[in-house]
């Protein structure tokens, strides 16, 4: 299995926008950063050399023509929000299903309720497309039928080929094929040979990437690896392969193993929320008494912005108070941990020691072992052995 192009896409806070690092399909280090539309956090997802960023198409439903009529006037979001650099777009289902009350899904779209107002709406395969193609994303989602990855009985299959049929009406409806990359959606819940039949139908589409959904949702992870194995196994390893929703530092690096090149999550940025940092040993949660007190930064040999001008003890003394900039300084620090992560696992691989940095990193990770079975199933049938720390 070649190591190529491994990179996270973590988030923003409000749930609504999302930072992604990436390579844009080019073999660049994996880069990371927040999406919310802040000046002082555009200037870090910069700092952090950050080439890509997702933004959802949920929130332009809800603004509606007016938004759509104000980006297709400013070229764009790429010129509308002054980025210069990538841009992906989700399809908007997603946050209709998981975040709404009132949400139903029908062969015609997904109808829902407007969180403004509790007007009735619409989201069907061609809105979503011309959405998305006046925001004019470099990358776009097609609209899928999500349903909960622990869902069982028919639904599932329901579910699956309506996500093909959705995709056709995608492909159809999209109007700049040459300028914006529409990505199909696997899904079938945890049934392989549905998983086996969702991949086969996407092939014959032949979109620029794949995307592996339905996952990371309340599954065992046993189940989840093995999900993800199989899809990798029958993509195409030419294209972009973009495990959703998973953000966890060991998932990134065992599904990495597993042949995934894209993932996202609110995980780095809704953690920094509860004051958690991320960092090579685990987890720190700065808002417990023992850091009140604490000069040292959230770890000494990062070179972030936060831990560079900020102590454990101050951030602390931040979330205590109830102070948002507490929130901002751990993101900061967690993206930042990301970058570094992915960028090492990036080289690992140009490098061909991706194994090496495999076990180094579990073994930071777990530094007394006790190693998750899961991972050393999945790490295994890559012909990826750890040792006992």
């Amino acid at each position: 299995m070649p190591w190529t192009r491994p990179y996270s896409c973590p988030w923003g806070p409000r749930g609504h926008s999302r930072g992604s690092p990436a390579s844009s399909w080019k073999p660049w280090a994996a880069r990371s950063c927040l999406a919310t539309p802040t000046t002082w956090e555009t200037d870090r997802c910069v700092a952090c050399g950050s080439v890509h960023w997702l933004h959802g198409t949920f929130t332009r439903v809800c603004a509606e023509v007016q938004g759509c009529r104000v980006l297709e006037k400013a070229g764009g979001l790429h010129s509308f929000m002054g980025w210069d650099r990538a841009l992906l777009t989700d399809s908007g289902g997603f946050q209709m299903v998981s975040l709404l009350q009132l949400a139903e899904i029908t062969e015609e779209g997904v109808k829902f309720q407007s969180p403004h107002d509790g007007t009735e709406m619409l989201l069907s395969p061609e809105h979503s497309m011309e959405i998305q193609n006046s925001i004019g994303a470099d990358v776009m989602m097609q609209l899928d039928d999500v349903v909960a990855s622990t869902t069982t009985g028919p639904r599932v299959e329901q579910a699956m080929w309506r996500s093909v049929r959705w995709l056709d009406r995608c492909v159809a409806a999209h109007k700049r094929p040459d300028k914006q990359n529409l990505f199909g959606i696997i899904q079938g819940g945890l049934q392989a040979d549905l998983r086996k039949k969702c991949v086969e139908a996407m092939l014959e589409r032949d979109t620029p990437g794949y995307a592996i959904g339905g996952l990371s949702g309340g599954e065992e992870k046993d189940v989840f690896w093995r999900i993800v194995s199989l899809c990798t196994d029958m993509l195409p390893r030419n294209k972009p392969r973009y495990l959703m929703g998973v953000g966890y530092p060991v998932d990134l690096v065992v599904c990495s193993a597993l042949g995934c090149d894209m993932y996202d999550c609110v995980y780095p940025t809704r953690t920094a929320r509860f004051g958690t940092a991320l960092v090579p040993w685990g987890l720190l949660k700065l808002k417990k008494r023992e850091f009140s007190a604490d000069p040292q930064p959230i770890d000494p040999n990062c070179s972030c912005s936060t831990c560079q001008g900020y102590s454990r003890a101050a951030i602390s003394a931040l979330f205590s108070n109830k102070e948002p900039v507490g929130c901002h300084l751990v993101t900061v620090h967690n993206l930042h941990y990301l970058l570094l992560l992915m960028g090492d696992l990036r080289r690992s691989i140009v490098e061909q020691q991706f194994p090496s940095f495999v076990q180094q990193f579990m073994e930071r990770q777990f530094p007394s072992g006790g190693y998750e079975q899961w991972a050393l199933n999945a790490l295994s049938s890559v012909n990826i052995h750890l040792n006992a720390p």
